[in-house]
């Protein structure tokens, strides 16, 4: 529930940071509009104002003494609607029919300022316009024109409501698109993230490998498989920690508990009980000693992960010389930057035997080398001795199985029984090759 949560919560905040963004742009635009709107209706008004006054004034006469007439027009009745014919003292030479007292001081106020407009309430928004009359440079008369803005106002408020609702619809569109896209983006994340989260319940082994993705999800392909590694790498470090840890602990344990039992099924002498009491401390503090050693290793930490190493550091420890009878050198070629999903120790304990066998068999030497197969490490080990037959291949790493009856080497033929048993604990498997031109032996190590 949390991580869907969080996946969820992702999802929302990246959508609705683009919302928001995309909505901030669009009120900008919308405002923007709606102000160079208002601009261009009022300009208009003006327009049809200046044009208004400009023909009254054509029909305006003053004569030499100040006096203000008007002459006849075909059209005057049509030029008077809303104007009104000042004289330079301020006196009304015609008004509008309807025009109020209050109005008409509005309309002799603006034209004593000169030119200009303004905007008054007379049951509605008005714009009044005045145009001056000079006669050398002095206001002889003026002529104010109105209309009403109401029509204008409208378109405004239409452009406004309509622009509103433009921009909603947009952003909606805009978030659910946003949202869509985000979600099937992250759509792969989620699953590859659910994928890797049953396979690390379920099969450990499998992995997203280099199959083509986009950048980013070839990238997170790459994280969750070196997670996957490690979380693989530390799995099998615990489960061969317990089972060294059952194997150390089942003899001093079944020694103690047999003791213990025969104390209480029959009673013995002082002297049988002091050395029983004996038997079971030393049980017990091997016990301990056993727990203290594996708890110390398991607490060490090296370069890498528990349960990885360099194969190449490790194989290191196995080319030193090998004693005075056997003096044939034990070559490593292995690149420094593979990596076994193996713990150090167990590499060398695994490939000793093998190698103590290729040094007692070999002419000139022993050749370690290694090659990366995706998820697998192949570690050969080859030597120039007498070879393997098959039967003698096919039964190298049976317990107690000596290829050579006749040999003298004191060994009981448990070594590559051991390696074999070691090799497949961590996830490996071991081969013997059958060649009369020199012994070769196969193992198929966990990557790291």
């Amino acid at each position: 529930m949390t991580d869907r949560t969080a996946r969820t919560s992702l999802r929302t905040r990246l959508s609705w940071s683009a919302t928001l963004v995309v909505a901030l742009w669009v009120l900008l635009l919308a405002v923007g509009a709606n102000t160079l709107l208002a601009r261009v209706l009022a300009g208009q008004a003006d327009d049809v104002l200046q044009a208004r006054a400009e023909a009254v004034a054509q029909t305006v006469d003053v004569s030499a003494d100040g006096t203000v007439t008007v002459l006849d027009a075909r059209d005057d009745q049509a030029l008077d609607v809303g104007t009104w014919i000042i004289d330079g003292a301020g006196g009304i030479v015609e008004s509008p029919s309807g025009s109020t007292d209050a109005l008409d001081r509005q309309a002799i106020e603006l034209a004593a300022r000169g030119a200009g407009a303004v905007d008054v309430d007379a049951g509605g928004p008005l714009r009044l316009r005045a145009l001056p009359l000079t006669d050398g440079g002095t206001r002889v008369a003026s002529v104010v024109t109105s209309t009403s803005l109401s029509p204008y106002r409208q378109v405004e408020r239409t452009a406004l409501l309509g622009s509103v609702g433009v921009a909603l619809l947009l952003v909606v569109v805009v978030h659910l698109v946003l949202r869509a896209n985000v979600t099937r983006a992250l759509r792969p994340v989620q699953d590859m993230s659910a994928q890797a989260d049953r396979w690390s319940a379920d099969d450990t082994d499998l992995r997203f490998g280099q199959d083509a993705r986009p950048a980013e999800l070839a990238e997170l392909a790459r994280t969750l498989d070196q997670m996957l590694d490690r979380q693989a790498a530390v799995l099998r470090h615990e489960q061969r920690f317990t089972e060294e840890l059952s194997h150390e602990l089942r003899t001093p344990l079944a020694r103690a508990q047999a003791e213990l039992d025969l104390l209480l099924a029959q009673p013995r002498g002082p002297e049988e009980t002091a050395w029983a009491h004996a038997a079971v401390d030393r049980a017990t503090r091997s016990m301990a000693s056993i727990l203290e050693t594996m708890l110390s290793a398991a607490r060490s930490s090296d370069v890498l992960t528990p349960g990885r190493s360099r194969l190449a550091d490790a194989l290191a420890r196995l080319a030193d010389p090998r004693g005075e009878d056997h003096p044939v050198p034990v070559i490593v070629e292995v690149a420094s930057d593979v990596v076994v999903g193996v713990d150090p120790d167990v590499v060398v304990r695994a490939l000793s035997p093998v190698v103590d066998n290729g040094v007692r068999y070999a002419e000139t030497g022993v050749r370690i080398t290694a090659r990366q197969d995706g998820g697998r490490v192949e570690v050969v080990v080859a030597d120039d001795g007498p070879g393997m037959t098959p039967e003698v291949a096919a039964r190298a790493f049976d317990p107690g199985y000596r290829g050579d009856a006749g040999s003298t080497h004191p060994g009981a033929g448990l070594g590559l029984a051991l390696t074999r048993r070691l090799v497949v604990a961590a996830g490996g498997g071991v081969t013997a090759v059958a060649s009369p031109d020199g012994g070769r032996v196969v193992l198929n190590l966990p990557a790291g």
